[in-house]
């Protein structure tokens, strides 16, 4: 699928490799841990394991199903990851003798809970990009700048849809009953992948508009967009790079009740980050959109059984976002941190205007 960005720049030259070294996530929890309780939390860091290949070597060392094991949130491979589990206190005698060279426990303390997923605030990134020039310096700290100012859209990583990309068909052929898969997490995540793809699909049409939006006069969107000229003069006042339309589904920041963007007053509530606009993930039972933000939504909105929808936003907000650049070396080193569930390799994407999964295979 081809991507639209909404950053002004041209295409960024430089060169990222997801690896130990230049990729490091530390994992915000939700809220304090009790201290006490029969659940032992254990703080690990590992490097170049899925979250599953750490939780099976924990399940196998402490003689419990993978199940047992809590967590809030899936890391990737190639990384240096810090995140909590959570095991049976009984267990806590077996971790005396636990070695392993890509798993360390930095740290144990009790809680009443075993962690569920998605417990967790969100994720705080570490990564260096190699290869950097100075004009692609600079050119990356004013893209940082306009992403601190306006945020950034809300794609699904590259990681949701496999290595060929083609996640997306197996779970589109599923529902369509042309394809079974026996293995229920492997058939929930190819179905997951599909709803990833549309919802991925509908951003890139909306930035698209945006973006024509900002470019171009009303006489030219009217013939382009075929869109009601007030809503094109409403959305043409919007100062934010993103632009709302009416009977958008909206959702309190960072979390919250959804409700439909009706009046203008949302457009300065969405501008302070009070607020953000959402996207379907198709399915049964989610709230969809409403008027003309709904006639786009519904080219997106394709299944209509096999799986519950929800809502995701659409446009978030990183925080804590700090760039330094280190000539000597033609590295850029980022800092920032983002919500649960959004990827921080879609920055990175944002910032070189183009994919970056193709640098994991230069090397």
């Amino acid at each position: 699928m081809n991507r639209h960005y909404y950053l002004p720049h041209s295409a960024i030259e430089f060169h990222f490799r997801q690896s130990a070294r230049d990729f490091v996530v530390d994992e915000i929890p939700l809220y304090p841990f009790s201290g006490e309780g029969e659940h032992l939390v254990l703080h690990v860091r590992k490097k170049n394991l899925t979250t599953w290949q750490m939780l099976y070597i924990f399940a196998k060392h402490l003689n419990i199903k993978s199940r047992d094991i809590g967590y809030a949130g899936m890391k990737d491979k190639n990384a240096q990851t810090k995140q909590y589990l959570s095991i049976p206190k009984k267990c806590e005698p077996l971790l005396e003798n636990f070695e392993h060279e890509g798993i360390k426990i930095l740290e144990k303390q009790y809680h009443n809970n075993k962690i569920r997923m998605g417990h967790l605030k969100g994720n705080r990134f570490f990564i260096r990009l190699k290869k950097v020039n100075p004009t692609s310096a600079f050119k990356i700290q004013e893209a940082l700048k306009m992403i601190k100012k306006n945020g950034m859209p809300n794609y699904f990583g590259f990681q949701r849809f496999g290595r060929d990309g083609e996640n997306y068909l197996k779970g589109k052929a599923i529902l369509e009953g042309k394809l079974k898969e026996k293995n229920r997490k492997m058939h929930q995540f190819y179905i997951n992948s599909y709803q990833s793809y549309l919802f991925n699909a509908w951003l890139s049409r909306r930035i698209e508009i945006s973006k024509l939006v900002e470019n171009f006069t009303l006489d030219e969107l009217q013939i382009a967009l075929e869109m009601d000229r007030n809503e094109l003069e409403t959305m043409k006042k919007q100062p934010h790079p993103f632009k709302l339309i009416h009977g958008d589904v909206m959702m309190h920041y960072p979390y919250g009740k959804l409700f439909h963007y009706e009046s203008e007053e949302e457009v300065e509530r969405f501008n302070k980050h009070d607020i953000s606009v959402s996207g379907l993930l198709s399915g049964k039972r989610a709230t969809r959109a409403t008027g003309l933000a709904a006639e786009i939504e519904a080219k997106f909105d394709t299944i209509g059984s096999g799986i519950d929808g929800a809502r995701r936003y659409g446009w978030i907000y990183p925080e804590e976002v700090e760039g330094e650049y280190k000539e000597n070396e033609a590295w850029f080193e980022l800092h920032f941190t983002l919500p649960k569930g959004c990827y921080a390799t879609v920055l990175i994407e944002e910032i070189a205007k183009r994919e970056i999964q193709s640098d994991e295979e230069q090397d």
